[in-house]
């Protein structure tokens, strides 16, 4: 056994550690305290209604998978596939399905857990939040290495690794396992993120412009589903989304790779690997990247009254230094010291500062994104004083912060390109993409983290507890809020390089040197391509007015028909009272009857069905647009129309993220108390009320449609490599 083949034994190793990990963290989150039993009836509702979201969701999907799977079995006896590319598409869903499960699981036990703690302490609550949130993350990547570690090694001792042929045979059946992947991403982050702004929209609107109560007040019937929908969207839509995002790098790159074999002269008297150190390579990393992650998770610790800002970054920081530092080693390692390909000569320290530029690039996308998006910073402070005169400037300014956005992540991902290329060519770019996500595993703990605390602050709330709690949960939510948006502009970033990765390997397989943008088949791709992501966004836009619609209209008619429930907002009105703690002083008893309550399963009921039934059509559109334009125009056509996505895809996505996080920020501004020329401005203020409404409209931005593109551009690259060998 050579190198090479004992790298490829050892590489699920260390997928199994990082799931041993998730469940020694589930277990410990497990065994925390629950608190009061109202907390622990409000957690149930939340946890409840989070999985019948799940197993709706699951039902609808698991009938295309066989479908799409069946499809894929009885097309892959074409040139250059095989039927077992269903197999890996099944898998690829199974893990993808599996890694939003977990996180979801874990999530909905560790939000009531961190309220309890947040009884106590601000460490020890961000101790269980991040716990909670570290689950989804190295479940994620520990599942993406052990489908894909376990799938090289079955594929390739049934067809070997000898030679480029085999090697492209090999990796040409992994691809089924990225697009399946990719398929429930989609599904997920579109049907995640319908379900959770319907609820949002409903609660903000209803409970806090009409009624005047906050959005977590018990009388909100939407206030569950609102909570369910942080889960939803923010956990097991983002786990998905870099799920995707992981195994996509990864395969792309090992599809270039395979292009050194036998044709690359430096290879052949390395390690006797026979040319598959390239290949390797990004599967080697991401291993490492996972033990990087763990170290890093060790070190998010804050003390009360400290920074849980700087306990995560600190997290975060510590892993990047040490993947830098053992990337130098294993390139220098596994890789040639120079070799040439195509007449361009590479080296290994090419392609560990092509790893580099992947890793910083990926974390200056996140500070760009926070400078825009956090709160206190001059963006979302512009969008604050142009609410003094309503919602429409509130809107405008809104806009125009995530217009203006979109110019330096696009700097900072063209630099990236440039100079990845510079050093390790094509390969050198889908590298880059693997070493910005190697650190996955933390960088989507600290995302997870965040619609944790979230949902610790809305139990905080309704179950009655002190000021202080809800202080310590908001101070965590803030720093979550901030996360949030850090991670949609990671995964913007790294959902870029990904799709231009796997754009790289479909014009390898599909045996295409270059695209003439001259041909008018190849124009006609850019602009169909340039239109998906308007029309994607739309429907998903519109299917979030449309469930946002029902739910208002069911808030309203709780209201209005239940009379227990209209008597405790009349009292509330009449006292001027608009905090539950005051409220439950005076008309507790009202509330606590059992036929006086809303009807919460109502509004869960509701945003589940819509977002089953919205995200079906999106969803077609990215699978069918590339399968329809390859065969019906050929592979230069279909690489306009990969083009074409990528380009406004990204643009849009890093326009509507950051434009609803400024709106989001700039509301939470007026309700902690902002001063404007002089004047303090709170919560019920007309300019907070216009930053709602602007709110109201960022969050579909934020939650639905934005994030939903990483996935498009990435899917349609999927399938269009898939398809690369029969079209």
């Amino acid at each position: 056994m050579n190198l090479g083949q004992t790298i490829t034994m050892v590489i699920p190793i260390f997928g199994v550690i990082a799931l041993l990990f998730t469940f020694w963290r589930s277990a410990w989150v497990s065994k925390q305290e629950v608190g009061t039993p109202k907390m622990e009836i409000i957690a149930k509702n939340i946890s409840d209604g989070a999985m019948a979201f799940l197993k709706a969701e699951y039902k609808i999907l698991s009938i295309f998978v066989v479908a799409v799977a069946i499809i894929l079995g009885l097309t892959g006896n074409n040139a250059g596939s095989s039927p077992l590319v269903a197999v890996s598409f099944i898998l690829g869903a199974i893990c993808s399905a599996m890694a939003g499960y977990i996180g979801m699981k874990v999530a909905t036990k560790a939000n009531v857990r961190t309220t309890h703690a947040a009884r106590t302490s601000l460490g020890r609550a961000l101790e269980v939040a991040f716990a909670g949130g570290s689950v989804m993350g190295m479940g994620v990547v520990g599942l993406g290495v052990l489908g894909l570690g376990i799938l090289l090694i079955v594929y390739s001792n049934m067809f070997g690794m000898e030679d480029q042929n085999a090697v492209r045979r090999v990796i040409t059946i992994l691809t089924g396992f990225s697009f399946g992947a990719s398929s429930i991403a989609l599904f997920a982050r579109v049907g995640g993120g319908i379900y959770t702004k319907a609820a949002d929209v409903g609660a903000d609107l209803v409970g806090k412009v009409e009624a005047g109560i906050p959005e977590d007040h018990p009388l909100n019937p939407a206030t569950i589903a609102d909570n369910v929908g942080d889960n939803v969207g923010d956990v097991a839509g983002m786990g998905a989304d870099l799920f995707e995002s992981y195994v996509g790098s990864i395969i792309g790159t090992m599809v270039l790779g395979a292009a050194f074999i036998g044709v690359s002269s430096g290879f052949e008297s390395s390690n006797d690997w026979g040319g598959l150190n390239a290949v390797l390579l990004p599967l080697i990393l991401a291993s490492v990247g996972i033990i990087t992650s763990i170290i890093g998770t060790f070190f998010v610790k804050v003390k009360d009254g400290g920074d849980p800002q700087k306990a995560l970054n600190r997290g975060e920081y510590l892993a990047f230094l040490i993947m830098v530092i053992c990337t130098y080693f294993i390139t220098k390692m596994v890789l040639p010291a120079e070799w040439t390909f195509a007449g361009q000569a590479v080296s290994s320290f090419g392609v560990f500062m092509a790893v580099v530029i992947g890793l910083a690039s990926g974390l200056a996308i996140g500070l760009i994104t926070e400078h825009y998006t956090g709160t206190g910073t001059g963006p979302v402070k512009s969008i604050v004083k142009q609410s003094l005169t309503g919602a429409a400037t509130n809107i405008i300014a809104g806009l125009g912060v995530g217009m203006i956005s979109t110019a330096i992540p696009t700097i900072i991902l063209a630099a990236a390109i440039l100079g990845a290329h510079y050093f390790a060519g094509l390969y050198g770019i889908a590298i880059a993409a693997v070493g910005m996500l190697s650190n996955t595993g933390i960088q989507l703990a600290i995302d997870a983290y965040g619609p944790v605390s979230d949902n610790a602050g809305g139990i905080a709330e309704m179950a009655d507890l002190p000021k202080e709690v809800r202080q310590r949960t908001d101070k965590l939510d803030a720093v979550g809020n901030t996360t949030a948006a850090i991670g949609k502009g990671f995964a913007i970033g790294s959902a870029a390089l990904t799709a231009l990765a796997l754009f790289a390997a479909f014009m390898t397989t599909a045996g295409i040197t270059s695209i003439d943008i001259a041909q008018p088949k190849v124009m006609a791709g850019l602009l169909l391509g340039g239109m998906l992501p308007f029309l994607f966004s739309a429907l998903s836009m519109n299917a979030v007015g449309r469930a946002a619609m029902d739910m208002i209209n069911e808030v309203r008619r709780q209201f209005k028909d239940i009379p227990e429930l209209k008597a405790a907002l009349a009292v509330m009105r009449k006292n001027g009272e608009t905090e539950y703690a005051d409220w439950s002083k005076a008309d507790q008893d009202i509330f606590d009857a059992a036929d006086g309550k809303p009807e919460y399963s109502k509004c869960v009921e509701i945003s589940t069905k819509a977002s089953i039934r919205e995200m079906i059509l999106p969803g077609l559109i990215a699978i069918i647009s590339p399968v329809f334009i390859g065969f019906a125009g050929g592979p230069e056509m279909l690489g306009g129309l990969l083009a074409g996505v990528t380009v406004c895809g990204v643009l849009m996505a890093i326009f509507q993220s950051n434009a609803g996080g400024a709106w989001d920020n700039a509301k939470k501004m007026f309700e902690e108390g902002v001063e404007i020329e002089g004047k303090m401005y709170y919560k019920g203020s007309d300019p907070h009320k216009a930053t709602v409404v602007g709110d109201t409209v960022g969050d579909p931005f934020k939650d639905t449609s934005g994030p939903s593109l990483n996935i498009l551009l990435k899917l349609m690259s999927v399938v269009a490599l898939v398809i690369a060998a029969m079209i």
